[in-house]
């Protein structure tokens, strides 16, 4: 009878671990199951309020409100400071307030003598890469606002091809 009540402890004892096993395993499996579908929610919050963010800042309106016009320049072609065998070729336009030009054609053409004037001085190194392009952006910008007195708020670079 010994023999028998033996067995029957392991038994028992056997069975109490793979209940208590079990019971762990669920309690993982629900914890992790839990955590990761909260994890889950928060991650896809975060990525939503990041999307409307970008949303909000691609939908940023120009501040160029009431009646405004947009001349072409033209294409200005010319050399280079320093090299002779450098050419660069610049197709810009103008943002101004409608009627504030008392002949619009005029100060186009001066506005493109200018730059022509002004790329003369400028050497390929100075507008090489985005920080050369902004720079000559800018120059260009303020030399058509002293042009036109400030009529004119914005000089456009659409093409600039340089070879």
């Amino acid at each position: 009878m010994a023999a028998k009540d033996k067995d029957s402890k392991t038994t028992a004892g056997g069975k109490a671990w793979i209940g208590a096993l079990a019971l762990t395993s669920l309690v993982a499996l629900g914890t992790g199951g839990g955590l990761g579908l909260y994890l889950l929610s928060t991650v896809e919050k975060a990525v939503d309020t990041k999307k409307k963010d970008e949303e909000n800042k691609a939908v940023k309106v120009l501040n160029y409100t009431g009646d405004v016009a947009l001349r072409s320049v033209g294409s200005v072609v010319t050399n280079l400071a320093g090299a002779g065998e450098s050419w660069v070729r610049l197709e810009s336009s103008v943002v101004f307030k409608a009627g504030t030009l008392p002949n619009p054609d005029v100060t186009l053409a001066e506005i493109r003598a200018d730059i022509v004037a002004y790329l003369r001085t400028v050497s390929m190194k100075q507008i090489e890469g985005a920080s050369g392009l902004q720079h000559l952006r800018e120059d260009l910008n303020e030399r058509v606002a002293l042009r036109t007195k400030g009529q004119i708020r914005e000089l456009i670079v659409e093409m600039l091809v340089v070879q």
